[in-house]
């Protein structure tokens, strides 16, 4: 008997587009991650369900691609700290984003926010791999909260 036969078979799909990463631009400060972020976000659901949103990153911080790494209810959504790790080391990134949206609308990090980027910046660490920002998304545009600006995880300037 083949290993085939009994032994699920992992994937990670990566689908191309044609837009070349140059055109893109690099994300360097916390308002252009915003504006790269808030459009993945469904505009239908924004302010109803918690969703987060895993961004990757080559050295250049260009993006590679993106991951909607889960959608939750009104007041919170499962992060899974190996999950993250795995797509980031698949895709051979150099840095990750991080975003969620408050669907209330407050925009200050939660202790449990800060906890799982804390936990996420020290796994990261081991593959010598940066997080970048965690962007908390309101659901109206423009609102948002960095962690960044706040000295709360790496800076992207410093990059």
């Amino acid at each position: 008997m083949k290993h085939s036969e009994f032994v699920a078979e992992i994937q990670l799909k990566y689908i191309p587009t044609n837009i070349k990463r140059r055109d893109l631009g690099s994300i360097r400060k916390s308002d252009e991650a915003y504006n790269f972020l808030y459009p993945l976000y469904d505009q239908d659901t924004i302010g109803l369900t918690e969703i987060f949103i895993v961004v990757f990153l080559n050295r250049a911080s260009r993006v590679i691609g993106y991951n909607i790494h889960s959608i939750g209810g009104i007041t919170g959504t499962v992060v899974d700290i190996k999950l993250i790790l795995a797509t980031a080391l698949k895709c051979a990134c150099s840095s990750i984003l991080i975003s969620h949206n408050h669907p209330s609308g407050n925009l200050e990090p939660s202790k449990n926010d800060k906890l799982q980027t804390n936990q996420l910046i020290k796994a990261l660490e081991v593959f010598n791999l940066d997080l970048l920002d965690h962007i908390i998304v309101a659901p109206e545009r423009g609102d948002y909260y960095s962690f960044t600006d706040d000295w709360l995880c790496k800076s992207i300037s410093n990059s």
